[in-house]
């Protein structure tokens, strides 16, 4: 096929998913000229499986993403029709905010958002091949044989490389949601050193609103009060739909059983590691075979559509299968299916291969985002376009990359999970696996991250401005409550309607509020003049003072995290031939090559004990240079005195003479 050049870029980014295009809007914002290939502009940011963003730890995700700059809060905003938050009865650590969405809104306000950003172009295309020289990329090619050059390269393919779906005993190539998929891009990478493997997800099957029995299951209402995902918004409309819950039982449980042997998961028909945490329904049936029942919900699709999506009922049955388990459940007795469930395996590169920037070792300035790097979900994937989006455009520009540790964002413990322990099933972010969790709240997202945004410069003037006003506001709040005091007489009856004891002494309200049974709202019995805030303000004031001993204590373990993170790791360093650390280690290290203490000591199969023999050695090592460098500093100062001495003994000799 004749090939010909289409246009040269700094950055192009291959997909339009939730990775693709926080991945194409950061360089653009950042002043970087951006193209975005997709198969189809349909796939622009499509939610092939649950249509919703957020929820538990993924919340987080989001708000960092919004926070930094990035679109999916915004968008999220505008398209959403349910919102609730999540684990109200724990603690702030934990609380996580979660939107149904209109999934047909929500791509075409995320469309809308590209077609008029400056600096970004996109196209459809299928990209077959990349062009590689002297080890770096150097551009694209498209199936019709066009061929578009950049300084770096972004692929956030999803789940369309090599995708391929299961329905019962059918199989047949496909991308998500019966999108064609990419079939020849998976060669290419091949062609250049990439190491690709098999990995499986599955969506549940839509129904037909209109034959559903709503009084047979429980309504899940929205929140009263709505609280945004983006910074830049203080008020949202009210909910628009609800959501439904319902169960399965032994009828259904039955039916599945009966079936196994026509599902692909259990033929062996599916190569493909699924995810763990969201299992199909008849792997729950199999692995929990004692459990009676298991709950599903019923989502709405959007506001312009009768089709509900039904929430953890994933499935490779038969359609006949599918039919017949699905009428057993109270609700969808008599449900018409639309869209049958399947699962979809595909490529996806092992994230190990990748450095912290996302940007791979093979090959230079090729960048890897979002399931093509073995997660899953749409805000993991979104948080890793961002981040690739952002190094790729800071690498065309040629400054230092940006990276988020493990201390500072959930973004930073969903990238160092993947490059330094690796996945070997679709990850998922989670609460359990961020140490810090106090200070990483969602609450706090921007004062987190905010400033780093502006710097790199892709947080907006107006974004920022209202950042240091809001800051400055909580900051007086503050600075206010631990300020004004009450007196015994003032707060005791107030004390003991809520169930707390007498005070002995005149307090400040910061001090009676760090009390269990106080809160910033019922305290407004002794506080009738507090000032009128923003809710964003209000909080962060409540969440700081509240838990301000506890926060304290974190800072100081991050303090320790952050001493292992600064002892940076020579390149030169030979792991092969240090004595005293296991082999695997020494493998281990040798292969990702880490940046500090820290990282290595993250990495699967290197111990603490490996640790503490290579901290060992690099202080002996440490010492061996102090003393080179000595040694190196007495030979100068003895070249420097040389002529002197000379001329002191030439004079001696002349004066004896």
């Amino acid at each position: 096929m004749q090939r010909y050049e289409m246009g040269v870029y700094d950055v192009i980014v291959v997909g339009a998913g939730h990775a693709g295009c926080e991945a194409a809007l950061a360089p653009a914002r950042m002043g970087v000229k951006t193209l975005m290939l997709s198969i189809t502009l349909e796939a622009i940011a499509m939610m092939p499986c649950n249509p919703s963003v957020g929820g538990t730890g993924k919340g987080h995700l989001v708000r960092e993403i919004d926070a930094l700059g990035g679109e999916m809060g915004v968008n999220t905003d505008k398209a959403f029709i349910q919102s609730r938050m999540l684990n109200t009865a724990k603690g702030p650590a934990v609380h996580s905010l979660r939107a149904q969405a209109d999934k047909q809104r929500y791509h075409e306000e995320m469309k809308k958002t590209i077609e008029r950003q400056e600096n970004l172009d996109m196209k459809q295309a299928e990209v077959v091949d990349l062009i590689v020289e002297d080890g770096k990329v150097r551009g694209v090619v498209t199936r019709t044989g066009g061929i578009y050059r950049a300084e770096a390269v972004i692929l956030a393919t999803g789940t369309f490389l090599r995708g391929k779906i299961f329905i019962g005993e059918s199989s047949y190539d496909s991308g998500p949601n019966g999108m064609a998929p990419s079939m020849e891009l998976s060669d290419s990478l091949k062609k250049y050193g990439i190491f690709l493997r098999r990995f499986k997800t599955g969506t549940p099957a839509r129904v037909d609103g209109k034959t559903l029995d709503y009084d047979e299951m429980t309504v899940q209402h929205g929140d009263d009060r709505i609280v945004p995902f983006s910074f830049m918004n203080e008020l949202l409309d009210e909910n628009r739909a609800d959501c439904w819950l319902s169960y399965t039982n032994e009828e259904t449980h039955e039916i599945i059983r009966n079936n196994f042997h026509r599902s692909a998961l259990f033929t062996g028909e599916i190569e493909g590691v699924g995810p763990r945490y969201c299992p199909s329904i008849e792997t729950k049936i199999d692995r929990f075979a004692d459990k009676k029942r298991h709950q599903l919900f019923v989502e709405p699709e959007g506001l312009g559509t009768d089709e509900m999506y039904i929430q953890g009922m994933s499935s490779s049955l038969p359609e006949d299968v599918q039919e017949a388990f699905y009428h057993t459940i109270p609700g969808l007795r008599h449900c018409k299916i639309v869209r049958p469930a399947y699962a979809i395996e595909y490529d996806c590169i092992d994230s190990l291969d990748l450095k912290t920037t996302l940007e791979s070792r093979v090959i230079g300035n090729l960048y890897f985002a979002g399931q093509t790097n073995g997660s899953s979900g749409y805000e993991e994937a979104a948080a890793q376009g961002l981040m690739a989006g952002i190094n790729a455009a800071l690498k065309v520009q040629g400054k230092d990359p940006f990276i988020l540790d493990r201390s500072e964002a959930y973004i930073g413990v969903l990238i160092d999970d993947l490059v330094t322990k690796g996945t070997q099933e679709p990850y998922r972010i989670m609460t359990s696996r961020v140490e810090y969790r106090l200070l990483l709240r969602q609450d706090n997202a921007a004062e987190r991250l905010t400033e780093k945004g502006y710097r790199i410069g892709l947080v907006s003037e107006e974004r920022y401005r209202r950042y240091l006003s809001l800051k400055e506001e909580t900051e007086k709040e503050m600075e206010r409550l631990r300020s004004t005091y009450v007196t015994p007489s003032e707060a005791d009856d107030f004390l003991l309607s809520v169930g707390s004891s007498p005070l002995q002494n005149r307090i400040s309200l910061a001090e009676l509020l760090k009390r269990p049974q106080v809160t910033y709202e019922n305290m407004r019995a002794v506080d009738p003049d507090r000032p009128s805030l923003s809710y964003h303000s209000m909080l962060q004031a409540y969440v700081n003072i509240k838990y301000e001993g506890y926060i304290s204590k974190q800072l100081a373990q991050i303090e320790k995290f952050r001493k292992l993170e600064s002892q940076l790791l020579p390149e030169d360093i030979d792991y092969a031939h240090m004595d005293g650390i296991r082999l695997e280690a020494r493998q281990k290290l040798n292969d990702f090559r880490p940046d500090s203490v820290g990282q290595a000591s993250r990495i699967s199969g290197v111990s603490p004990a490996d640790i503490n023999v290579l901290l060992i050695h690099l202080e002996k090592r440490r010492r061996e240079q102090a003393k080179e460098r000595e040694a190196e500093r007495g030979a100068d100062r003895e070249r420097d005195d040389k002529p002197a001495r000379d001329h002191k003994k030439s004079e001696r000799n002349g004066q004896e003479g």
